[in-house]
């Protein structure tokens, strides 16, 4: 060794034997093995052995923490104590006005919950600043922050051979970027079958196209890729579930035989019920409905299955045939639309269906209605989403259908009030309802899906990027309050009903007027009230 080389002084991993140098911490690498706890192949200790671990597996010592007291895991040892990995990172982000310079700073002094200094005024090294942007916060990859460590993995999926971000992907870079949860995308980068497929489509290897996603085996993974590229403007929009009912429809009659059922089922749903999707479609919804039309096509498909069963051809089926196949369960009843166009177009003789009743339903009390009302209208734990939802359902008897593609443009402030439209006129909402709305607009929901556009056009946005809630989500939400949408929103019709005309019904709240009438008969409203008061108050205009 010459005497100007420098020697650097490291943790030992692996002591050297026979002559061979040994290997530290920061070059040594575990073997890989298959995880007996996680199953996955990974790099392990006790390889060799029938029970190798991955480090995430291994157990780990705990100790009190510090600062909750709690048996933990420490995530640092500070002159406190240890310090368990939530009291580590909200120590991290405990910041203000420093004691002393009065500077927006982390605060380390005197250690513990009560620190009012920070590192520099009480002469303690700075320590976990990123080499990135300075800031005091917890450190991942090459001594960054989150915010950093997302912007340079994400920089490096998209880039192409020759290091640059490709136009196309330039918004998707954006978007990633500038999630609200760094942690969470860092680990979608890193584990996420579909930051896999868009690293192949920055690198080529993928085209970026609607077909190319549809042919990968990973249906989940491409679909929610599909959403990330469509809000960020990376390929052009298409309906989903128009596109994935097609793709059901053929997986569907491929597996229908004999070819003449095959036939029949395809020009029913090509000619009946496809054309109706289609045309939903032009109507620009947030959502096509297709689960009633997947169920009609399955039902046709299942009665001709069931005749061919009992070796009657279509052509041959009588209604005493029909009349057995109705007794066959609840959904048979689906079939009566096929059966319906089949007839007309001369496939079989007149057969006759009867439309299946309509249930009444039940609906909650309106004393319990005005108890949830009064609990979301003023509970300030409960998330916003829930709160304006929830009194959009309760209060307005909105379906959760409409409430979860609600848009920002449906919200509007005139001289100091709140309307919202949800009709033909605009409904003023009441103050705490007023102010929950106003949240939402100016924050947002508390969590979005990697890769959500910052400004989005809908009053509740989903976890897919670019799209809205869910009904079903939405559903879900209010039931874990105690709140069941269909009971609810039938109590709230029905009070609504008897205060209101049909007509004035179906205009504020976007109702047909046959349903708002059927409504009002079903509240015991009658339309002579209305019209003996306007003879009594002629209005003027």
């Amino acid at each position: 060794m010459g005497p100007t080389e420098a020697v650097l002084i490291t943790p030992v991993a692996v002591r050297g034997r026979g002559g061979r140098a040994g290997i530290c911490t920061s070059c040594y690498q575990l073997p890989e093995a298959t995880c007996s706890k996680c199953q996955q192949r990974r790099p392990c200790a006790y390889a060799a052995t029938s029970q190798p671990v991955c480090p995430s597996c291994s157990p780990r010592a705990t100790a009190a923490c510090a600062r909750c007291g709690h048996d933990r895991p420490p995530q640092a040892r500070w002159p406190e104590g240890p310090v368990c990995d939530p009291c580590y990172r909200a120590a991290l982000h405990q910041r203000g006005p420093c004691a002393r310079c009065g500077q927006q700073r982390r605060l380390v002094a005197p250690p513990g919950p009560g620190a009012d200094t920070c590192a520099d005024c009480a002469g303690i090294p700075v320590f976990s600043a990123c080499t990135g942007c300075g800031a005091e916060d917890k450190l991942y990859e090459k001594e960054r922050c989150a915010p950093c460590s997302l912007h340079r993995r994400a920089r490096e999926l998209l880039a192409d051979p020759a290091g640059a971000v490709p136009p196309a992907l330039a918004s998707v870079l954006e978007a990633i970027t500038a999630t609200r949860q760094p942690r969470v995308a860092l680990n979608w980068l890193r584990q996420g079958a579909g930051a896999a497929l868009l690293a192949d489509i920055a690198a080529g290897r993928l085209p970026l196209t609607h077909e190319a996603l549809d042919a990968c085996p990973r249906r989940k993974a491409a679909g929610y890729l599909r959403h990330v590229l469509t809000a960020s403007g990376a390929l052009p929009p298409r309906d989903e579930h128009l596109a994935r009912t097609e793709q059901w429809l053929q997986e569907l009659l491929a597996g229908t035989e004999p070819p003449e059922d095959r036939r029949l089922v395809q020009a029913y749903a090509t000619w009946q019920v496809m054309r109706r999707l289609r045309a939903s479609a032009q109507q620009n919804r947030a959502r096509t409905p297709t689960a009633n039309a997947r169920n009609n096509i399955r039902a046709a498909a299942s009665l001709l299955a069931w005749l061919r069963s009992r070796h009657v051809t279509f052509g041959e089926c009588r209604q005493g045939d029909v009349d057995q196949w109705l007794r066959t369960g609840p959904s048979a009843s689906l079939a009566r639309d096929f059966l319906i166009w089949a007839c007309s177009r001369g496939h079989a003789q007149r057969l006759n269906v009867p439309a299946p009743e309509r249930a009444t339903g039940v609906s909650i009390s309106q004393d319990q209605r005005w108890t949830h009302a009064a609990r979301l209208l003023h509970d300030d734990t409960l998330d916003p989403t829930d709160r304006a939802a929830g009194c959009l359902l309760v209060l307005y008897g909105q379906p959760l259908s409409r409430i979860a593609v609600m848009t920002t443009s449906q919200v509007t402030r005139r001289d100091g009030e709140t309307f919202i439209r949800l009709g033909r006129h605009d409904v003023p909402v009441p103050g705490p309802l007023a102010s929950t709305i106003t949240q939402l607009l100016n924050d947002g929901r508390s969590h979005r899906g990697v890769g959500s556009p910052q400004q989005t056009p809908w009053l509740f946005p989903g976890h897919l990027p670019g799209r809205p809630i869910t009904p079903a989500t939405l559903g879900g939400r209010l039931r874990a309050l105690g709140i069941y949408a269909q009971a609810s929103r039938r109590a709230a019709l029905l009070d609504l009903a008897a205060q209101l005309p049909a007509a004035v019904l179906a205009d504020l709240l976007g109702l047909h007027e046959n349903t708002a009438a059927k409504w009002m008969h079903q509240a015991g409203g009658d339309w002579s009230r209305y019209a003996a008061e306007l003879a009594r108050h002629p209005h003027q205009p």
